[in-house]
């Protein structure tokens, strides 16, 4: 199997080098890739590549994720996340190869408490939400066979997280202040990467179960909450850290403005993921703990 991979440098493409090298022979790009162009901001050289690599299977895992920036380059954003994806999904379609594509919690407005399920209408809040929205808007209606895993709060122990910012601010501060109003699962890379390695697979045999997925670990949490469970795991792991925050004290999403609205409620339901493929979702502290235990 050839696979060709977008977005290898980010959380989520340095893991998924791990996970699809036992599926086949994988060319992996990035935005400044010589050989071969991954640039996102070029859809047309982007085309190009994939006539070029004739791949069986694309993963794109490259995107505009700066929520916030978003707000301010609205048609960046958008070649990103939507144009140059749409592009891809045709171009998979005339070969008549597999695209996995990745999506988020920010299509949907973040109103309610339940989890949402892929039959939910969409309203995102924010610029990032709508490109990223219309990008699966577009792959759908390609005809391209695809798989759309949307996601939340991903980590990784490469690169900067949620959970590295928080260590290093409780070394640094006595009072730690953290939103306590929005609901969602920290997701690790690493397990979006093997979901996807296994429903890579399980396509390849079982073509009827393409489409739209939610892709989260298990359980739910705050940002507050899951601070909390950051610095408790940091002096189990390792008792020379330095922590002097003596609270984490809870605040409203409006303590902490942002250009971009984030949704309050980004808990995803994996019943239809875990069903049509025959997985069970680790539990987002058993991910936070192994990352955590990586980069201490």
């Amino acid at each position: 199997m050839n696979i060709l991979l977008f977005g290898k440098g980010g959380q989520v493409g340095w893991e998924l080098q791990r996970s699809l090298s036992v599926l086949g022979t994988v060319t992996a790009l990035d935005h400044d890739s010589t050989e071969h162009c991954g640039d996102f901001a070029n859809p047309a050289g982007v085309a190009e590549t994939v006539r070029a690599l004739r791949p069986d299977v694309i993963v794109n895992a490259a995107a505009h994720t700066a929520v916030d920036r978003a707000e301010s380059e609205a048609d960046f954003a958008r070649t990103l996340n939507a144009t140059t994806p749409g592009v891809i999904a045709q171009e998979a379609a005339k070969l008549g190869a597999w695209l996995v594509h990745y999506s988020t919690d920010y299509v949907f407005d973040g109103s309610g408490s339940r989890p949402w399920v892929e039959t939910d209408t969409p309203a995102p809040l924010s610029v990032y939400g709508r490109t990223k929205l219309e990008g699966e808007q577009l792959i759908a209606q390609s005809g391209a066979k695809h798989l759309i895993l949307r996601t939340s709060w991903v980590y990784a122990a490469r690169g900067g997280n949620f959970a590295k910012t928080m260590l290093r601010l409780a070394q640094e501060r006595e009072r730690l202040t953290v939103i306590d109003d929005q609901w969602g699962a920290p997701t690790g890379a690493d397990v979006l990467a093997d979901v996807t390695a296994h429903a890579i697979r399980h396509l390849q045999q079982n073509p009827e179960h393409a489409g739209l997925y939610h892709c989260v670990a298990a359980g739910e949490t705050t940002w507050n909450a899951y601070a909390k469970y950051v610095l408790s795991r940091a002096n189990i792991e390792n008792s020379a850290i330095k922590i002097i925050a003596k609270e984490v004290a809870p605040v409203p999403t409006s303590a902490f403005p942002t250009p971009a609205a984030r949704p309050h409620n980004s808990r995803l339901s994996t019943a239809k993921l875990q069903t049509t493929f025959g997985l069970q979702m680790p539990h987002w502290q058993a991910g936070v703990a192994r990352m955590l235990a990586e980069i201490l």
